[in-house]
């Protein structure tokens, strides 16, 4: 995948691009600690002619040294800049996180998309009432916020930490290993990840605080929507970060069409071959 940039008012936004960009493109956004890496399974599984712009969403990968403020309104309006950088409507597409600032693009600028699909996220989160955003931030992302203020000795050092993830470990490729490395940066003995703690921390609470936004832009949107769903989580576990009844709840509501891919968690439904041509097949319909 070749490095491509974005431009934007405080710099160029980094973003990873497969093909050539002269027939249809897929504009993807990642997870909240992740990168543009997550999307090379998708991209080597699209059709021939086909191209996959995967941004560096600000704060994470090559984009971690642009400002904030984070936050779904920020990254929407960067997917609109690499939208019409790319000249005509793209499909646009969004994992976990990256769902959330998908549909808000779309919800926003409809013409700029010629469909969207969501990939284990983009549908509110039921957040208990009167609940405190920071104690709620604190339990669901806190740990991952400490990770990314470690260092450890060696890049090797801080591959294993992907490499032993309950998620990962039975799972683990070439691919995931270069999502790792892609991460690492810093000197030996001062190895960490690339993304920005602020960011992740911003952009988890705005998640929270923002939920009944995310309910607003999907039953506004105007054009055609899909969701691919896992059946387990961040962990490995079941059940997935969409449970059944969720799903179900906001399909009824809206138009949006809903499928399960089977035998994949909330990361691989992104790196296993059979998933990723699940998610490609919806893209490219």
């Amino acid at each position: 995948m070749d490095s491509v940039q974005i431009s934007t008012p405080d710099g160029p936004l980094h973003a990873l691009r497969s093909g050539d960009g002269g027939g249809p493109v897929v504009l993807a956004a990642h997870g909240i600690t992740a990168s543009a890496m997550s999307f090379a399974a998708v991209a080597r599984a699209l059709p021939a002619g086909w191209t996959l712009l995967a941004l560096d969403l600000r704060g994470r990968g090559r984009s971690n040294g642009l400002p904030g403020p984070y936050g779904m309104d920020r990254h929407a309006d960067d997917l609109a800049r690499a939208a019409r950088q790319v000249g005509r409507p793209v499909v646009l597409a969004g994992q976990s996180m990256g769902a959330y600032a998908a549909l808000r693009a779309a919800a926003r600028e409809p013409g700029l998309y010629t469909r969207l699909v969501l990939i284990d996220g983009g549908l509110p989160l039921p957040v208990p009432a009167g609940a405190d955003p920071d104690a709620v931030l604190e339990a669901t992302l806190g740990p991952a916020i400490t990770r990314l203020r470690m260092t450890f000795p060696t890049e090797d050092a801080y591959v294993d930490v992907f490499r032993h993830h309950p998620a990962l470990a039975a799972d683990w490729s070439d691919d995931l290993d270069a999502y790792a490395r892609y991460d690492a940066t810093g000197e030996p003995g001062e190895i960490r990840s690339r993304v920005a703690p602020d960011a992740v921390a911003a952009d988890g609470r705005d998640l929270i605080v923002g939920a009944a936004t995310s309910g607003d832009d999907l039953r506004g949107l105007r054009l055609p929507a899909d969701l691919l769903y896992a059946p387990r989580g961040m962990f490995g576990q079941e059940p997935g970060m969409l449970p059944q009844p969720l799903v179900e709840h906001w399909t009824a509501q809206t138009a949006l069409r809903a499928e399960l891919v089977p035998d994949c968690n909330h990361y691989t439904i992104l790196t296993d071959p059979a998933a990723a041509a699940a998610i490609v097949r919806v893209l490219t319909s």
